[in-house]
């Protein structure tokens, strides 16, 4: 049996981290499936998902936290069960998202997808400047798990209304059960 551990990993930027977490992955068997990691303001952020054996994973856990450091703070936790499927499984969207960037624009989205109880999978934000004029630009990219009974016109129309408020583009697309 597999045992699915998320690892959280905060601390100052330096060569090595990553392969510190592959070597204690690889060490215990244990598979990298998913992971986001970036670079903010000289701080390594990351987020991994390994699936192990789970024989192996308390051990695994003990590596792991071992790598800690003055700085450097390492939390992991066992997931949970995935659901999935079913009778009325999830639709999955994408959603994207770029505007003039301003407070509030996450709170003013977030706020309406969990209004509709709507998950957020996976999130990327980042402000660029804009490529002609030079301002500071939002830009957001999301997959969504929407309930399979939302009528999504009403969610589109919703967040049409929104991007015009916001003044900001917003695009939807990718209609598939998960």
């Amino acid at each position: 049996m597999l045992s699915s551990l998320v690892i959280t990993v905060i601390g100052p930027d330096r060569p090595g981290i990553v392969s510190a977490i592959s070597d204690k992955a690889v060490e215990f068997g244990a598979n990298w499936t998913d992971s986001l990691m970036a670079n903010f303001a000289g701080q390594f952020a990351g987020i991994v998902q390994l699936q192990v054996a789970t024989e192996h994973a308390d051990a695994l856990i003990t590596a792991l936290r071992s790598l800690e450091s003055p700085g450097m703070r390492i939390a992991v936790e066992r997931g949970g069960a995935q659901v999935e499927g079913g009778a009325n499984p999830p639709l999955r969207l994408n959603l994207d998202l770029v505007g003039n960037d301003r407070p509030g624009i996450m709170r003013s989205i977030s706020s309406q997808l969990a209004r509709r109880g709507i998950s957020i999978e996976k999130l990327q934000t980042e402000v660029i400047s804009g490529a002609w004029s030079g301002e500071q630009m939002f830009q957001m990219n999301a997959r969504l798990l929407v309930p399979a009974d939302l009528d999504t016109s009403e969610l589109r129309s919703g967040l049409e209304s929104l991007a015009n408020e916001l003044m900001v583009d917003i695009t939807i697309d990718g209609v598939a059960s998960v």
